[in-house]
């Protein structure tokens, strides 16, 4: 069984394992209860426990995080057998200064009129948690763990898997 940690060196681990997978997986519900995911990106260059993503006003996920602000984010980066799941509370707003300070050029695909663009609303995230899977990611792990469990029958059990609580202090 995983443990829950709260201290500072875990909540680090978090950013530093998210920080470089491009795109994640922003689960809601909608207005029948059914859970809907897309792909986002953070627009984080930071990490203090909130994660930032900018959204259009009149798409779904604004419309569903406004809502239910559950929201689930999944990180997956296969190469190197990293897998994270946060979990919080979304708010959607509107704040021309963060979306300036988090605007992206790539954005402008999205958003033609820039960080000040009528149709941007941010969507920030609150973690209050979060559950990583961190393995290695060489061949020889992967064979020595298919040769365990021929020979012994049990699964190996290579790299970390802990749960962090961001609601907590460290202490």
């Amino acid at each position: 069984m995983t443990d829950t940690r709260s201290d500072a060196e875990a909540k680090r681990k978090v950013w530093a394992m998210i920080k470089d997978i491009a795109v994640a997986m922003m689960v809601t519900q909608d207005g029948q209860g059914r859970f809907r995911a897309r792909p986002m990106r953070a627009a984080n260059r930071e990490f203090d426990g909130v994660l930032w993503f900018f959204a259009a006003i009149d798409g779904n996920v604004s419309d569903e995080a406004a809502k239910d602000d559950r929201v689930l984010l999944a990180y997956a980066d296969p190469d190197s057998q990293s897998y994270v799941s946060v979990f919080g509370k979304a708010e959607t707003l509107r704040d021309p200064e963060r979306q300036k300070q988090l605007w992206a050029e790539p954005m402008r695909v999205w958003f033609p009129g820039g960080p000040e663009d009528p149709r941007i609303t941010l969507i920030k995230v609150e973690c209050e948690g979060a559950e990583y899977w961190d393995s290695p990611s060489s061949t020889l792990v992967h064979a020595y763990g298919y040769l365990k469990a021929v020979t012994t029958g049990e699964p190996p059990h290579p790299g970390e898997n802990d749960k962090v609580d961001f609601t907590k202090r460290a202490g």
